[in-house]
């Protein structure tokens, strides 16, 4: 979620405010980017099914010697083909990496709601174990709003573990911040404080402390809403938009996601 992003938020949520119309809202949640180009080099391009029939654009990425899985579930702005540095970098570190695009951006078929991307989110799960992949080794991976379509999977899917960067207790606690009385008009929206708590699987909540667009804080009363195994990665520095290229950051990811899985799912002896 960009500061763009942000302003535009803001002059929505007025409108919205003195129209009392709240049901809009989502239009101005999500801001996808249509342009995709062809998938890197190593990376399987995939097509999924919604539960819905929306028709769902991904890349794959293997991992290494049936390590974990990434399910990726982006941010609000932009598209997989925004993230492929990031896969790569992923990649390098022997993780797999499945990234799908939400309904409505990239090549995916429909419009993004609330609804529809944890539609879509439980549609990329499915397809991974559907072609072999055992849930133990899937790890739920979201940034800033996908963070939420990661908690929320994971409070339906069996999963190895859960992985959020730069996510937010509700989406009317980021709203309030920037907003104040009119972030309220979010309501319930992305509920994550309420929905961690039921995850039964291992946990790594990352937050930069530099956050300017979802407050440190939010951060932190989301980890502390967690059950336990969980860890907190403070990412030194970094704002909302820098803080997921980190290379410690990545190496933190690719170990705790490799430690959860191990645990859950541990090799012969």
């Amino acid at each position: 979620m960009s500061a763009a992003v942000g302003r535009w938020t803001g002059l929505a949520l007025g409108a919205l405010l003195l129209t009392g119309c709240t049901m809009w809202i989502d239009h101005f949640v999500f801001f996808p980017d249509r342009r995709v180009g062809p998938a890197p080099v190593g990376v399987d391009e995939r097509w999924l099914a919604a539960e819905d029939g929306v028709r769902l654009h991904a890349w794959h990425s293997p991992a290494r010697d049936a390590g974990p899985v990434l399910l990726w579930s982006h941010g609000n702005a932009g598209n997989i083909d925004s993230r492929r540095t990031l896969l790569a970098a992923l990649a390098a570190r022997g993780l797999g990496v499945l990234a799908y695009d939400y309904r409505g951006y990239g090549r995916s078929e429909g419009a993004p709601s609330e609804r529809g991307v944890y539609l879509d989110a439980a549609a990329a799960f499915d397809d991974l174990v559907a072609r072999g992949t055992d849930p133990a080794t899937i790890v739920c991976f979201g940034e800033s709003l996908g963070g939420a379509v990661s908690i929320e999977i994971a409070t339906r899917r069996r999963c190895g573990a859960v992985i959020v960067v730069s996510a937010f207790t509700r989406l009317a606690d980021v709203g309030r911040r920037h907003y104040g009385p009119l972030g309220s008009l979010a309501g319930d929206r992305f509920d994550s404080l309420s929905r961690l708590p039921r995850v039964a699987t291992p946990v790594l909540v990352a937050h930069g402390d530099q956050d300017e667009i979802v407050p440190f804080e939010l951060g932190e009363r989301l980890f502390a809403a967690a059950a336990p195994p969980k860890q907190f990665f403070r990412i030194a520095g970094a704002g909302h938009n820098d803080a997921l290229g980190r290379p410690t950051l990545l190496d933190a990811i690719a170990r705790f996601a490799r430690e959860a899985v191990t645990r859950r799912h541990p090799g012969p002896s």
